[in-house]
This record gives structure tokens, C-alpha cells and sequence, in this order.
């Protein structure tokens, strides 16, 4: 099954504000992408790990992508990969946004809303979302990663 031009985004309240003004200016400067808001709908607090497991599972189901924002980005990026399929990679700036695409075929940006701007945001995600998995050298190790997760109990 092919990527869907879906793009999952969730967070939780540290991420809310942030997620709303990322999503405002990345619906009106991608118009050929659709984004869908997997929650949390206020700044509220609320448990990180529902909604990485709300993006997480959209992903995998629907082989697209997803981007998460927390506090720091630390703990949705783990609750993400704790679903089977998911890369999620957390990233600071567009460097590590565009490396974790070549190189890992991440499928889900993780970054901490206290930690990144809102310009370095955008940023991160126009990279992500530009960027392609280089494959080549890159899939071998991909190759093992999905082993591991064959071989756990």
C-alpha cells in the first residue's frame, strides 16, 4: 500500500499551542498534504501516550506519516515506538528532521513544544515532510530493525 497524503498530528497540553499555529501555517503552505488532528483539543493536562498511541496507530494503518508534540518531544517519541511499524524519531531542528527521513525512513517526528520555536517548527516539518528515505545502505539496516521487532516476545 502507498503513503497516503494524510498527515497525522497529535499532542498533548504542553504541545497544544503550538500544534494549532503548525497546523494553521501547514494547511494554508501545503494544500496538496491533508492534516489531521488526532487531539488533544485544549491545554487541559492530559496523558501523552493516548494520543502518540491515536497517531502512532493512524500511521501504521494507513502507511503515512505523523508528528507529535509534547513538552519535550522525549516522551511521545517513546510512547510512539512502542507500536509495531513505527520509526519515530525525535528532532530538534531541520537537520535532524531531514537525516532521520534519509537515513531512518521515520515515520513520525517527535519535538518538545518548550524546548522548539514556532519558526523552527515549521521548519522541521516543511523538511520532514519534503524530504525522502535514500534507501540503498540505509534499507539494511531498516532490514534488522524489523527484526528485532519480529524476534520480541
Amino acid at each position: 500500500m502507498a503513503e497516503t497524503n494524510t498527515i497525522f498530528v497529535g499532542s498533548d497540553h504542553a504541545g497544544y499551542s503550538l500544534k494549532k499555529t503548525l497546523l494553521e501555517i501547514l494547511k494554508k503552505d501545503l494544500p496538496n498534504l491533508r492534516f489531521e488532528d488526532c487531539g488533544t483539543d485544549t491545554e487541559a493536562s492530559c496523558d501523552y501516550p493516548d494520543f502518540a498511541k491515536k497517531v502512532a496507530t493512524q500511521v501504521v494503518h494507513k502507511q503515512t506519516r505523523g508528528i507529535l508534540i509534547c513538552g519535550t518531544g522525549i516522551g511521545m517519541s517513546i510512547a510512539a515506538n512502542k507500536i509495531h511499524g513505527v520509526r519515530a524519531a525525535e528532532v530538534w531542528d531541520a537537520t535532524s528532521a531531514r537525516l532521520c527521513r534519509e537515513h531512518n525512513n521515520a515515520n513520525i517526528i517527535c519535538f518538545g513544544a518548550r524546548l522548539v520555536g514556532p519558526e523552527t517548527a515549521i521548519d522541521i516539518c516543511k523538511t520532514w515532510l519534503k524530504t525522502e528515505f535514500l534507501g540503498g545502505r540505509h534499507q539494511g539496516r531498516l532490514d534488522k530493525i524489523a527484526e528485532l521487532e519480529r524476534k520480541q516476545p
